[in-house]
């Protein structure tokens, strides 16, 4: 398979305060794999290093035989390596077919022209639908994002970053502040959508970490703790005990 996503010593500090101190981590090909751990454990800074976010103070980072390091969030996403966010985002004024297509208008350039008219825009209808139809809101198509439910929005947030043709996609959360309906609607889209792609998600939920993921990376304070499949590192005493003392179950 090989190894599509690799961070060697990967070092954040913040005025002496280390955030993410050595990580080595490495993503295969095809998996789905999960950056998980108690608050304050540091994934949100790792993987804002890893989507270029955040800038390293030490260590590496390589996208498929690329060292990326010091490449930018649009540079990489150039390279296929997408990021989704955890707050959804998504134009609330906006259709839903709008939205995608605003994504889709990325293929043209680098631009996302608004003022376009139209007619021109009516060539992305097709390709358009037809992300809306796999993300599961092909009956919302006309309805504005700022109407729809929260797990909508974020179906429409992977669709619109669908759109961009990513051969990795990173997902902040992606179930986070969902009603369990919506976490099965999206946990059975990222399965969908992992057919043929390679995902690294940071997932508090772990059911859904069960469910979903290959292989499961277990932070706790900017270090690993554990790595393995779900049941591996779910009897870990360390990781036990790093979840009872934090405060969760």
């Amino acid at each position: 398979m090989g190894t599509a996503l690799r961070a060697s010593g990967l070092r954040k500090e913040f005025k002496g305060f280390v955030a993410v101190g050595g990580v080595d981590l490495a993503v295969e090909e095809g998996t789905i794999h999960a950056l998980i751990g108690p608050n304050g454990a540091g994934k949100t800074t790792c993987f804002n290093l890893l989507t270029k976010f955040l800038q390293p103070t030490a260590g590496t980072i390589v996208y498929r035989g690329r060292d990326i390091t010091a490449m930018s969030p649009a540079g990489i996403a150039r390279l296929g390596l997408v990021r989704s966010f955890q707050i959804s985002a998504v134009f609330g004024d906006l259709s839903v077919l709008e939205n995608v297509r605003v994504a889709l208008q990325r293929k043209r350039g680098e631009s996302f022209d608004f003022w376009r008219s139209e007619r021109l825009l009516t060539r992305y209808d097709e390709e358009a639908l037809g992300h809306i139809e796999a993300v599961g809101l092909a009956d919302f198509v006309d309805h504005r994002a700022a109407e729809l439910s929260y797990g909508r929005k974020r179906a429409l947030e992977i669709a619109t970053t669908l759109a961009l043709d990513p051969d990795m996609l990173l997902l902040d959360e992606p179930m986070a502040g969902m009603a369990q309906a919506d976490v099965e609607r999206i946990s059975a889209l990222i399965r969908r959508i992992a057919a043929n792609r390679t995902i690294l998600m940071v997932e508090h939920n772990l059911s859904v970490v069960a469910d979903l993921c290959d292989r499961i990376t277990v932070l706790a304070r900017g270090e690993i703790l554990a790595e393995g499949d779900y049941a591996t590192v779910a009897k870990d005493p360390a990781v036990i005990e790093a979840y009872i003392g934090s405060g969760h179950g």
